[in-house]
């Protein structure tokens, strides 16, 4: 099978880079209550919902962190797109293949080097 264009990997990559990171961004918006310090009013709550607050807040945080992981990962695919370097291993510069960037857009290792 013959590697496709630059154009042709752009063309199919891009509109779904490009959704993942709004979705991203709306899942960040969604959620942005969830990550505000937790008030520690001694009158309002009790100590264990105070302890529950804390833990979802934590959580909340962790996941943020990792949406903008993948916000980063997604961003720098679309440089690479830019550049005319998608799609291509960047440790032996084989080309990765359809199959990998469909299940992820974002990868830089074909799998003989990601292994």
């Amino acid at each position: 099978m013959t590697e496709p264009s630059d154009q042709a990997l752009a063309t199919r990559y891009r509109p779904q880079i490009l959704a993942e990171l709004e979705d991203l961004r709306a899942a960040s918006e969604a959620t942005a209550a969830d990550r505000r310090p937790v008030e520690l009013d001694q009158q309002s709550v009790g100590r264990l919902s105070r302890m529950d607050a804390l833990q979802n807040q934590a959580m909340a945080a962790g996941t943020e962190a990792r949406r903008a992981a993948r916000s980063r990962a997604l961003t720098a695919a679309l440089s690479r797109i830019d550049e005319g370097e998608f799609g291509y291993c960047e440790d032996c510069g084989d080309f990765i293949g359809l199959a990998r960037l469909d299940l992820d857009p974002s990868v830089m290792r074909c799998v003989s080097c990601a292994g």
